[in-house]
């Protein structure tokens, strides 16, 4: 297989190698493809939970358990006064 590689790239992984932490051009590879597979597992698991979050609070208003969003806001602006007030 054969990868083309921005400049900047090509330089990062043999700087990579240089630095004795990696022996090899694949290995550095190699290492960068399981990073980006960990992290799409990453991002997948958190989508499933906000799903989910998500999922249940259109249930809890469903059954009326919400709360009025002037109340919210009223408490956020409570939150900010002292902290508009220090600046």
């Amino acid at each position: 297989m054969n990868v083309s590689l921005t400049s900047e790239l090509e330089q990062l992984v043999k700087d990579k190698v240089n630095s004795g932490k990696y022996h090899s051009i694949s290995e550095v590879i190699g290492e960068a493809l399981r990073l980006l597979e960990e992290r799409d597992r990453i991002q997948e698991q958190r989508l499933i939970e906000l799903k989910a979050k998500i999922r249940k609070g259109i249930e809890e208003l469903d059954r009326g358990e919400g709360i009025d969003s002037e109340d919210v806001f009223a408490e956020i602006e409570e939150d900010i006064r002292p902290i508009e007030a220090e600046i």
